[in-house]
């Protein structure tokens, strides 16, 4: 019995150790199967001042991280100044294959005004992997670059400024303002030219078809046939006699017969001998249509057929022989 002991215990000393050592490096195998190659380079170790340097960040995954949607890294994002550099540009991540390695890189365009030794700090790269977002980082060295001022050569004598140089006048440093100005006197030319040939219009008087004598007779002849004063409406009977009366004159010997009291229309038809020639039945007309008017005066059927017989004579008598208006001026040539 001791025998097979002690046979036993070599091979079980063995697998505790074989265990123990893949329970050391389990861990070390899941940390090389999510390790990221990241790099940070520069296109240049020295620069004068002002002048600019190409810094690039890549990040180098193997098929399986990338393939993995638990896997993701973060680029370090850089403010837009860093110790003695700015940061005049940068891109966007870009991703590109090289041997079934996938290559994330992005690139920041630096310059520098301090004149020395500096240093662009480590970049820090985020690394989250597994279900639970695991965060890890990788960082890259950091890059010494010189800047160096420009080279002064102090032996040499300062050399005087040059004095201002006077430009030689070209017509064609001015050709835009002579073509502007020379536009504008052609469109000006044009505008005087249109306006100065242009076709006058000239005024269309427009002559009434309708004579003023056929306007009052039909006036008249509407009054009559609405019966004003049958049904009591003396006033407006005379008021509207009255005024097709003088709506006539006014048409027909241009006076202003509209805006006068009956004195003074019958003094102004004195120089139209047709209308003064009937002045006496006019005078007659006016008088009975101011009392049935203003003074409330109630004539008798017979006076108001004998205004409107009356109307009617004036407008007969006084009436054109021929078409156009009378004037005045030629009832005085008349007279």
């Amino acid at each position: 019995m001791e025998r097979k002991l002690n046979m036993y215990k070599p091979q079980v000393i063995r697998r505790i150790f074989l265990c123990c050592l893949l329970g050391l490096l389990y861990p070390f195998s899941l940390l090389a199967q999510q390790a990221v190659d990241v790099t940070a380079k520069a296109d240049t170790n020295s620069i004068r001042i002002g002048e600019q340097i190409k810094l690039q960040l890549t990040a180098t995954l193997t098929p399986a991280q990338f393939k993995d949607a638990n896997f993701k890294i973060l680029f370090p994002v850089l403010p837009d100044s860093l110790d003695h550099f700015d940061v005049v540009t940068r891109t966007a991540i870009d991703t590109s294959v090289n041997q079934d390695q996938h290559i994330l890189h992005q690139t920041f365009t630096l310059t520098s005004f301090d004149s020395g030794h500096w240093e662009i700090p480590p970049m820090r790269f985020e690394v989250i992997t597994g279900a639970n977002a695991t965060s890890d980082s990788a960082v890259t060295l950091p890059i010494g670059i010189d800047v160096n001022t420009v080279a002064v050569d102090t032996t040499k004598a300062f050399k005087p400024i040059k004095a201002v140089q006077s430009v030689p006048w070209s017509i064609w440093d001015y050709w835009l303002y002579i073509a502007i100005g020379i536009t504008i006197a052609l469109v000006g030319i044009g505008i005087w030219w249109y306006l100065r040939t242009r076709p006058k219009t000239e005024k269309v008087v427009h002559v009434p078809t309708v004579s003023p004598y056929e306007i009052a007779t039909q006036e008249l002849k509407v009054l009559k046939e609405e019966k004003l004063w049958q049904q009591g409406d003396i006033k407006q009977y005379y008021t509207r006699l009255t005024d097709i009366l003088r709506t006539y004159f006014e048409h027909q010997f241009n006076i202003a017969a509209l805006e006068q009291t009956s004195e003074e229309l019958l003094q102004n038809i004195k120089p139209v001998t047709k209308l003064n020639q009937q002045r006496d039945k006019l005078r007659s007309l006016l008088t009975i249509a101011d009392l049935a008017k203003f003074a409330k005066l109630q004539p008798t059927a017979d006076e108001h057929e004998d205004c409107m017989r009356k109307a009617e004579e004036i407008l007969e008598w006084t009436k054109p022989k021929d078409g156009p208006a009378e004037n005045v001026a030629g009832e005085k040539q008349q007279a």
